[in-house]
């Protein structure tokens, strides 16, 4: 009797970890885009600048590279996006490597082992459903997109230069509407300065 009460302890806890793990990746999304749009001189982590080899001087002496002597080497959105799909992909993998751990644990029975396949078959189908979204966003135009999705809730970000009007707003919410199960109120979209 104790033995079934650790195991589903175990698999309880394997389960908070991996809910854990999707909740800070969407917060993580979340505050990488709030601090995209705070200014200049805020660093993204794994963003990188392409420099082109050519050095100037500044009034200083001090060598600049291509982005401080103001040349347009690339977008922060752009960095934003990859870093955004690249942080959602470890968060899964770490989460799908708890789980299989939990089912494949010797003290785990059948139940805990047919829950976490469970969700792991959740989780791939998120991804699945995310890649879709994502495409069929950029195929109506707009720059990038990337989306994370939850158990209550979807959020969509889209890089668009022109800005995102009403029926941008109504065509993502189109496609998100026709590829889950989420309702209106569930789908959040915020664009990407």
């Amino acid at each position: 009797m104790k033995q079934v009460w650790k195991r589903n302890i175990v698999a309880a806890t394997v389960l908070l970890f991996v809910c854990a793990a999707v909740y800070l990746n969407w917060r993580y999304a979340s505050n990488v885009t709030d601090a995209a749009g705070q200014g200049d001189d805020t660093k993204i982590l794994g963003q990188s600048t392409l420099v082109s080899g050519e050095e100037e001087l500044d009034g200083t002496g001090a060598v600049e590279t291509g982005a401080e002597a103001g040349e347009n080497t690339g977008t922060v959105t752009g960095d934003y996006f990859a870093t955004a799909r690249l942080t959602r992909q470890q968060a899964r993998d770490n989460a799908i490597s708890l789980l299989r751990e939990a089912a494949e644990s010797e003290v785990a029975d059948t139940a805990v082992a047919n829950e976490a396949a469970e969700t792991i078959q959740v989780l791939a189908s998120y991804a699945l459903a995310e890649a879709q979204i994502e495409n069929l966003v950029t195929a109506k135009g707009y720059a990038d997109c990337v989306a994370f999705m939850g158990d209550g809730s979807i959020s969509v970000v889209v890089s668009d230069s022109d800005g995102l009007a009403a029926e941008d707003v109504a065509k993502i919410s189109e496609i998100v509407l026709s590829e889950t199960d989420y309702t209106a109120d569930q789908i959040k979209i915020l664009e990407a300065n």
